[in-house]
């Protein structure tokens, strides 16, 4: 059932099986492979939410203003979480936008909620809607209302809003930089880094936080705080480093605000960029940077591993969706260049971050398969594989497929694959052997895929969250 399709192609509707989309690296487009309509949304649930990633502010209350059927997904995500007593709603009705009201809904409704709640919460985050855009609603006069009402309590703008996902700042960008705009300005550490952006912590094995602890940097990162005291102490930091791309405008947006500087770390498997990019942050904090021989025995420790794990699986087809890794062609690259079987990326976008792999990947390895997993042929994919003969074999010890992230192990149809989102904290020369350990580990131990991928927010019931 996997057939070619152009490039920007779509199927014809009116098949009985529509054709499952995909196409040959040497024939994609950079940016954007394949052409942008109805999308289709997978079981697999484990990347973070708006829900989620507000509620790492610790004692953080969020409300939600907009319609009730717009409202069932957070609310579930909520209550998922065990975290009800940290949100609330307010639904807007159709007689609101006919009576012109939606400015008095907004500061009404959030008013009570807060006079109603037990404990009075340091901070509310209010998202707002499409509905609010729509019908031009006055935000900056909410806010400002809201703060001459509440003077003891932090307000931030933050958004539920489909219809910003095509052009600017991307609600999952905008919702990473708003985790900052509550930080209040304080004299600046020379010595205090703050890690920003990241929805989950940065791996304390991670090149990153060896870095820095080596050099006796205090390292302040929004997933540690249990206070909202301790999250403001981050606003001493006088670098802000992001290594996820979404969340580098955050960062940008905080240096103008507070005052610091900020240094976008990029996330790489190739090892001159990672040396590259840490010796110009060991520059930017003013450490020593890594030289010489730890540089090669770090190559070296990695070499060894990519090696360990090539010997042990072999030919086994690999399969890389873009949640595991915000780099999923990067790492596609890594492994074919270790000789490893990479058959398929899943991938709706190529990044600005991986056109290099992907100009390479044309060149060198034509033949990869690019699939996305939002296009709404993709719904008929894991049946596909399944009635081509993919359906997992329980009996067999050897996996069919290894995925390298959830989406990938869904469309696959396989129990044996990777089950980290959203690059797991990993950077730097870890995200190469770490990464290497996790395919050893995958694909000896098999994993119940139905059962891990529904986990919403993946992480989150570890206590990152501050629930």
């Amino acid at each position: 059932m996997l057939n070619k399709i152009k490039p920007n192609e779509t199927y014809n509707a009116n098949d009985r099986m529509p054709e499952i989309p995909h196409v040959r690296i040497a024939d994609a487009e950079f940016p954007a492979p394949f052409k942008s309509g109805l999308e289709y949304a997978t079981p697999a649930r484990g990347t973070w939410n708006i829900v989620h990633t507000g509620m790492l502010i610790p004692e953080a209350h969020e409300i939600f203003v907009c319609a009730s059927c717009c409202l069932r997904g957070v609310v579930l995500t909520a209550a998922e979480m065990g975290a009800q007593d940290r949100f609330s709603t307010v639904a807007v009705r159709e007689h609101n936008l006919l009576d012109g009201d939606m400015e008095e809904l907004v500061i009404e409704g959030v008013s009570d909620i807060i006079n109603k709640l037990p404990k009075r919460p340091p901070a509310v985050l209010v998202y707002t809607s499409c509905v609010h855009h729509f019908t031009g609603v006055d935000l900056d006069m909410i806010y400002a209302e809201l703060r001459a009402r509440f003077p003891d309590i932090d307000f931030t703008d933050c958004y539920m809003n489909p219809i910003m996902r095509k052009s600017g700042l991307t609600p999952d960008q905008l919702m990473r930089s708003r985790l900052y705009m509550l930080l209040h300005p304080r004299e600046l550490n020379p010595k205090a880094v703050a890690i920003i952006g990241n929805d989950l912590p940065t791996d304390k094995d991670s090149d990153l936080v060896h870095l820095l602890e080596r050099a006796e940097v205090k390292i302040h990162e929004i997933t540690s705080c249990k206070t909202y005291e301790e999250y403001q102490e981050m606003a001493e930091s006088s670098v802000y480093v992001s290594y996820y791309p979404d969340a580098a405008p955050g960062g940008d947006m905080l240096a103008e605000r507070l005052g610091g500087r900020h240094y976008a770390l990029k996330f790489s498997y190739e090892y001159s960029e990672i040396d590259e990019t840490f010796a110009g942050l060991a520059k930017e904090i003013g450490i020593p940077a890594r030289k010489g021989e730890e540089l090669k025995d770090l190559h070296k420790f990695c070499e060894n591993e990519l090696q360990k794990t090539r010997e042990l699986i072999g030919d086994t087809p690999i399969a890389i969706d873009y949640t595991y890794s915000p780099r999923p062609l990067g790492l596609a690259k890594l492994l074919l260049r270790h000789d490893f079987n990479v058959q398929k990326v899943y991938l709706d976008a190529i990044a600005a971050g991986d056109k290099d792999a992907f100009e390479y990947l044309k060149k060198k390895h034509p033949d990869l398969i690019l699939q996305p997993t939002v296009h709404a042929g993709m719904r008929f994919a894991q049946t596909a594989n399944i009635e081509s003969g993919k359906s997992q074999d329980t009996n067999n010890s050897k996996c069919k497929v290894l995925a390298i992230g959830q989406k990938a192990a869904y469309f696959e149809n396989t129990n044996y694959f990777v089950n980290v989102v959203e690059g797991g904290g990993m950077i730097g020369y870890e995200a190469i052997y770490k990464t290497a350990r996790l395919m050893r580990e995958a694909y000896e131990n098999e994993k119940d895929m139905k059962e891990l991928v529904g986990v919403k927010g993946l992480g989150c019931e570890e206590g990152c969250c501050g629930v």
